[in-house]
């Protein structure tokens, strides 16, 4: 397998803004689906794994960003990193093991991705064959790759093994922040923070808030609350599904370790200076649950993100001359991910 560290590799400071951005978008976007009508009386929502079953799910995420700092030039001393990108991704997921508590292990397999962004055409032109060749070889080195994932009994992400693959192809910084998106994308096919504890009727709404470090994720804070509506039932291919809507806020406080060993964070921080990073989120979307098993069907939503970060340098002589310096990076995001039954 080629690795990125070869002759003619873009360098690591160019493929890891995608990568990271990719992260920020991804750590707050929820799913969601179509309208259909609505009927019946109440159903209850409860995700139960059977040994064997097998789900192929479609997925793509578009991402747009604008990005925005005081004072306005200090934008143009940040690397470049893509403002229009998008992934592609096939993956077949079995369950492979149901346990008595209800929870289960859950093969996952990257059949196909694909990553495409314009990030080369922000560059200079003599690094920019480079960057689009370093791009093609995260799409084929990441497609081909298998985790295991294990998931409780309500569909939460506990954690995922194996990909090693995947991870070790990518410099030791940026391997944490490749784990939350690949996270991200396995709590979205089950359901996380979906399934309401009793059964509900049409135009029932149930919320769900979490304030506390999700397992599969690196984060010091982590909040949200989200709202969650039955809307009535429908088919899918033949399969008896609920439509539920949702709507969310979500703040986090991302982990910033890896980049505080190396790199511009280690740099500013040797300095003196130290940064802040906050990102607020919001969505809303729909999904399609089958009822028989509380599989996801369809799952599409659309997101808003902002990720503001501050940076505090203390002047010479009094704290009221410190020097504050912030930035802004907005993501408005598009996600589609539509499954069917093997």
């Amino acid at each position: 397998m080629r690795r990125f560290e070869r002759e003619r590799r873009a360098p690591a400071h160019y493929r890891a803004p995608c990568i990271r951005l990719a992260a920020w978008v991804a750590l707050l976007a929820l799913g969601a689906p179509m309208p259909a009508p609505a009927w019946g009386g109440k159903v209850k929502l409860k995700r139960r794994y059977h040994s064997g079953q097998t789900m192929v799910y479609a997925s793509k995420m578009h991402t747009k960003v604008e990005i925005h700092s005081n004072p306005p030039g200090l934008a143009r001393l940040l690397p470049p990193m893509p403002t229009d990108f998008t992934l592609q991704q096939q993956n077949t997921m079995t369950v492979k093991t149901v346990h008595d508590d209800g929870s289960a292990d859950v093969e996952n397999r990257f059949d196909k991705f694909e990553f495409q962004s314009n990030f080369a055409d922000r560059l200079p032109e003599n690094l920019r064959d480079p960057a689009v060749e370093a791009q093609q070889e995260i799409s084929s080195n990441i497609a081909g790759q298998n985790l295991v994932a294990h998931y409780d009994r309500k569909g939460q992400l506990l954690r995922f093994e194996g990909g090693e693959g995947l991870f070790e192809q990518f410099d030791v910084a940026h391997r944490e922040t490749l784990r939350q998106v690949v996270g991200f994308f396995l709590q979205q096919m089950e359901g996380d923070a979906l399934f309401p504890d009793h059964p509900v009727k049409p135009g029932e709404t149930w919320k769900h808030k979490l304030d506390a470090q999700p397992n599969a994720m690196d984060l010091n804070n982590a909040g949200s609350e989200n709202t969650l509506r039955y809307i009535g039932k429908t088919k899918v291919g033949g399969v008896k599904a609920a439509i539920v809507e949702f709507s969310f806020l979500n703040t986090l406080t991302p982990s910033l370790n890896d980049q505080r060993k190396t790199g511009p964070l280690a740099l500013l921080e040797s300095q003196g200076m130290g940064m802040d990073v906050h990102i607020n989120g919001q969505g809303k979307g729909r999904v399609l649950v089958a009822l028989d098993d509380g599989r996801i069907l369809q799952n599409h939503a659309s997101v808003r993100q902002t990720m503001s970060a501050t940076l505090k340098s203390p002047a010479s002589g009094a704290a009221k001359d410190a020097q504050t310096l912030k930035f802004e990076i907005q993501s408005d995001t598009d996600m589609d991910i539509d499954g069917s039954s093997r």
